[in-house]
């Protein structure tokens, strides 16, 4: 896994417990995958934010570039997690994978896994 796409609804208790749950899952792996957010960017869409995310997902994938989580001014001290903060960052070259977490009203959760292994220009 070297992408995660975010829910981050820039909320102080959604984004840290997220961020301690992607640390916790992802275990050593957390320090080469490289975390975004992009409702920094586009706000919540509620019910698109899910379809634009796991596109915005994709494209990082074919790119090989995670768009910037923008206006991050003050990090939580001690996240075990690599964000892109308000730079894009650049993926290996190979093959990838990368995750996007959506998080809904009354419990609906989904997160999709996606690579670039069928992915062409």
């Amino acid at each position: 896994m070297k992408h995660l796409n975010a829910h981050a609804t820039s909320t102080k208790q959604g984004d840290s417990t997220e961020a301690k749950a992607i640390a916790n899952t992802l275990g050593k792996a957390a320090d080469s995958c490289v975390v975004t957010a992009i409702k920094s960017m586009t706000g919540h869409l509620l019910g698109a934010a899910g379809a634009l995310e796991t596109f915005a997902t994709v494209m990082a994938l074919k790119t090989r570039l995670v768009p910037p989580t923008i206006n991050i001014e003050n990090l939580e001290p001690g996240l075990a997690i690599d964000i892109a903060v308000n730079t894009p960052r650049k993926l290996p070259k190979g093959d990838l994978a990368a995750i996007t977490n959506s998080f809904g009203f009354g419990g609906s959760n989904v997160s999709v896994v996606v690579s670039n292994e069928n992915l062409t220009d």
